[in-house]
């Protein structure tokens, strides 16, 4: 282990001077301890750690501000997703992230991002809280010797101070919040914000940029192999059930939701897990489950009972993101390296709201690019103000807010794979059936478990098919344990008019969205796009 002399040399260099005390990779218990005499959380029946964090419940994208600099402004897909500011407000910032941490005891965490060690990146993670470090310490890759501890050299810096917070009329943000990612110099600043989500993702935003130029296609995605070494890998939006899909107890996972595909196969970006718990049930879910009950896990915004400390995952009162975040060993079914060869399977899920998707369709090569890119899915009514019908939601790659490089890039990169690999392609419908939300109900949990199932273990490669004429996509007319008309989504709904309706309506949306991409794609995969045009 560093001595605490090199690690206060080391902070002196970058301008981190007379703090009070300095807490480097403290160890869970301990972490533990300094988050309950601070007052930060409290602990839950069976041990895990309830946190708040206040206002902010979830990301804020409109925060999110790549600096425009030399090294890097002719790289980055500049716009909507990507923000930028200029670098003197980044300096501006960190002045003052400086001055603030004077005097206040400092929290660091060395880890890594990427269990590749050819590809992994070596960060240090600053906190002002004792519970944001272990966030850090659980979501990431922890050196594993004495000798890794000591040679770990930081490569990229991230400061987070949730109670600083900017000044947009000076410090040229858009509120008090910021999440600021200078690739020149290798730092995030973080304020403004508790959500600890937002650390996460500014690592995922960091391997996003470096990963692909060298090769390396990185990916918003769960991956898991089963007993025969066939890697599969699900992409997939908020909601559309990856990370639940992906813990298959028939399988073992190797990651939830980040990973990269190099030459030699996966690899898990992270050592932890960061699950949606509201309404986690021990039937549906039994190894996230689990975790909430672990000493270890961070559960975020979730509801207890103050006397019994017992939890309640059915409580949104806070948020409906109420949120576990836990080290990956928490799971027993995983692989421990995290890593594995190439896939054999890709798995693209999406919630359909509008109740129009066959609930599973075989892609060819193009319509995978295509649904790649497109990366739908679709919000429904209710779940934000003025939305009172189904949505739909388009984030290209499964991922546009972290994508710091044009979509096209990491398309690509997949098409090049999947090509190479010989890889099948399937999309799933976890949404709806038999009429749009509001009317039809969601697909049973238990169908898409045994669709997957059917689709990873070869039982689909043969059977009889029929085509979906507004969305050219191929589907099987039977697989076993699935009610027949499931399969075929016209057939659920009473009036077939309604489904013309509702399907030529989605398939138009893909069409439109899909027009900020056309000159940047090749045209074979603009043939994957939905037949009906209009």
């Amino acid at each position: 282990m560093k001595t605490k002399l090199e690690i206060w040399r080391q902070l002196h260099s970058e301008g981190v001077k007379n703090i009070n005390n300095l807490f480097y990779n403290l160890t869970t218990p301990a972490l533990y301890e300094q988050a309950i005499r601070r007052r930060e959380a409290q602990i839950a029946h069976l041990g895990p750690l309830v946190t708040r964090t206040g206002q902010h419940t979830g990301r804020s994208p409109n925060d999110k501000f790549i600096v425009k600099e030399p090294s890097s402004v002719s790289k980055i897909w500049w716009g909507n997703v990507n923000h930028s500011i200029e670098e003197k407000y980044f300096d501006q910032i960190y002045g003052k992230m400086l001055s603030y941490i004077q005097n206040k005891d400092v929290y660091i965490q060395d880890v890594y991002a990427g269990a590749d060690e050819h590809y992994r990146l070596p960060i240090r993670i600053i906190t002002e809280t004792a519970w944001h470090n272990l966030f850090a310490r659980n979501m990431f890759v922890l050196p594993k010797t004495e000798q890794e501890f000591i040679e770990h050299k930081p490569e990229f810096t991230i400061l987070n101070l949730p109670y600083f917070q900017a000044n947009p009329e000076e410090d040229g943000t858009n509120s008090p919040v910021f999440i600021i990612v200078h690739f020149g110099r290798k730092k995030v600043l973080i304020g403004g914000t508790s959500y600890a989500g937002e650390i996460k993702k500014s690592v995922f935003t960091i391997m996003n940029y470096l990963l692909p130029l060298k090769e390396v296609l990185s990916m918003h995605c769960s991956a898991n192999v089963g007993e025969k070494g066939d890697v599969a890998i699900l992409f997939g939006l908020s909601g559309t059930g990856k990370t639940t899909l992906s813990a298959d107890p028939k399988r073992k996972l190797i990651g939830d939701d980040e990973h990269g595909w190099s030459n030699d196969g996966v690899f898990n970006f992270e050592g932890g897990c960061y699950a949606k718990v509201i309404n986690l049930t021990k039937e549906a879910e039994p190894e996230i489950y689990e975790c909430t009950r672990k000493f270890g896990t961070i559960l975020e915004n979730v509801q207890m009972d103050g006397k019994t400390r017992r939890l309640d995952l059915f409580d949104s009162s806070l948020t409906e993101n109420t949120r576990a975040a836990y080290p990956i060993t928490h799971i027993k079914n995983i692989v421990k390296e995290g890593k594995a060869g190439h896939p054999k399977n890709i798995v693209m899920l999406t919630a359909d709201a509008f109740g129009v998707l066959p609930p599973i369709s075989k892609l060819t090569p193009e319509q995978a690019m295509y649904h790649f890119i497109s990366g739908y899915t679709a919000k429904v009514a209710g779940t934000e103000k003025g939305v009172n019908e189904p949505q739909a939601t388009f984030s290209a790659c499964f991922g546009a807010p972290f994508m710091a490089l044009h979509p096209s890039v990491y398309a690509d990169l997949l098409g090049e794979k999947i090509r190479k690999h010989n890889v099948s392609c399937w999309l799933i419908n976890t949404g709806w059936s038999g009429g749009a939300y509001g009317v039809g109900q969601r697909i049973k949990l238990k169908y898409t478990r045994r669709m997957l199932e059917a689709a990873l273990d070869g039982e689909l490669e043969n059977v009889e098919t029929y085509e979906n004429p507004i969305f050219g996509l191929i589907s099987p007319v039977k697989i076993n344990g699935i009610p027949d008309e499931i399969l075929n989504p016209k057939s659920t709904w009473s009036d077939g008019q309604a489904y013309d309706f509702q399907a030529k309506k989605l398939a138009l949306m893909f069409h439109e969205n899909f027009k900020q991409f056309e000159d940047n794609v090749d045209e074979r995969i603009i043939e994957g796009a939905p037949k009906y045009k209009g």
